[in-house]
């Protein structure tokens, strides 16, 4: 399922994950939570807004003369489009193993494995999965390339 690519720098995820958490906040509020671990100053924290507003990844309202901050994208959805992301960076034949990968690296809570053996479960396995890099980025017999130096 492809769902509309939303792309944050690693500084709008912190702004985001307040929004998700709090449902809404003003600048203020949300250089106040980021204040100590970001050491950002209030202007940082509008600049990434102003950014993430016109990427309409949020949107505000004005209340008076402060502006109430909403996000418009759910952070399932965003997590999903980074994943899609990241994924569409590597070789289809290792999406597997790094999915193996991630989950030797994450802890995980009884609850999570569950979910994750649910959904291994629920999935039928294909007989191959097709490269889909081009000459010279992958390690496949399929697509070796010679360079002539």
């Amino acid at each position: 399922m492809t769902i509309e690519p939303v792309k944050i720098s690693d500084a709008e995820w912190e702004v985001m994950r307040v929004l998700w958490t709090l449902n809404s906040a003003t600048a203020h509020e949300i250089a106040a939570i980021l204040g100590d671990k970001m050491d950002w100053k209030l202007a940082t924290v509008k600049t990434l807004l102003g950014r993430l507003s016109k990427k309409e990844v949020i949107r505000s309202e004005s209340e008076g003369k402060r502006f109430i901050y909403y996000p418009n994208v759910s952070e399932k959805a965003t997590v999903r489009s980074a994943t899609e992301n990241l994924f569409s960076h590597i070789c289809a034949q290792k999406i597997g193993m790094t999915i193996a990968d991630l989950v030797n690296e994450a802890q995980l809570t009884a609850t999570d494995i569950a979910a994750i053996n649910t959904a291994l479960a629920a999935k039928t396995p294909v007989e191959n999965i097709a490269c889909n890099c081009i000459p010279g980025q992958c390690e496949c017999s399929q697509h070796q390339v010679k360079i002539n130096h």
